[in-house]
């Protein structure tokens, strides 16, 4: 019912930006909060940034590189990715709590993810 689409993976060096983008498509009533998560390879998903209501919050490893934004008219969410480090490789996936039309309540949607290598 609701569609998430990642862009903006890829491989940089270490100390370059990176921009990621999701937007959110389909039968869509309302977007309570959006998102993104990361997985690196042998490890658990992690919180990377979420924004709800106009606030936002940043997993500690993040904070001060890495800004989260949401464009509300377009159901769009951006991870705007600075000072990038090795350890910041991993997949990024992009999350949505959203109601579609005709829900009582949000259900998490889940992107297919965005691979982003950090080479040293």
């Amino acid at each position: 019912q609701v569609q998430l689409v990642e862009s903006g993976g890829g491989l940089v060096q270490a100390g370059n930006s990176l921009r990621l983008s999701c937007a959110a498509s389909g039968n869509i009533f309302s977007i309570n909060a959006m998102g993104w998560y990361r997985q690196a390879p042998g490890k658990q998903r992690e919180l990377v940034a979420a924004t709800s209501g106009g606030r936002t919050n940043y997993a500690d490893s993040v904070k001060g590189r890495f800004t989260i934004s949401r464009d509300g008219t377009k159901n769009t969410v951006y991870l705007q990715m600075n000072s990038l480090k090795p350890e910041d490789t991993a997949v990024y996936y992009c999350n949505a709590n959203a109601k579609a039309s005709g829900s009582f309540y949000g259900v998490d949607y889940w992107g297919k993810g965005t691979l982003v290598t950090v080479s040293s």
